[in-house]
């Protein structure tokens, strides 16, 4: 067995505690991808745009786009590179959410302490968000990198 040097120990022990603030920068950064990516709620269909938008940027947490980026700086990849792999994540996560919370699924009145994508709009602007919102993920991840 391997046992890691002094000075990749401490790399280590300072990537662990400095966790926290990375973490945050990584939430600034999808956040500022995931609505560079989305399209404007002033383009029509302007009803479906923006229920999207509601969706995507009413807030959480972000692990999962984290998580890729994570990866990536593990592998020692720049950001830059994987930006549109962390949205793709996360708009497949929001996909989902917004079906789950259709009334046929869970019918949940609330998601991050707001109206659903439903309760805010109605059903089948719901449906439609959700799964532009699934090809949105989709292209952007045939875009390639960035």
């Amino acid at each position: 067995m391997k046992v890691a040097d002094s000075s990749t120990s401490a790399a280590q022990d300072s990537a662990v505690s400095d966790f926290p603030g990375r973490l945050a920068a990584w939430q600034r950064r999808i956040e500022d991808q995931l609505s560079l990516r989305l399209p404007s709620s002033e383009r029509e269909p302007k009803r479906l745009h923006e229920a999207m938008r509601y969706s995507v940027l009413g807030g959480g947490k972000r692990v999962r786009p984290a998580l890729v980026y994570a990866t990536a700086d593990a592998l020692g990849l720049a950001e830059d590179a994987i930006d549109g792999v962390a949205c793709a994540v996360e708009l497949i996560h929001v996909y989902s959410l917004i079906h789950d919370d259709l009334p046929a699924m869970d019918n949940d009145a609330l998601r991050r302490g707001r109206p659903t994508c439903h309760k805010a709009f109605d059903e089948a602007t719901a449906i439609l968000a959700g799964d532009a919102l699934q090809v949105l993920a989709f292209q952007t991840l045939v875009r390639g990198p960035g």
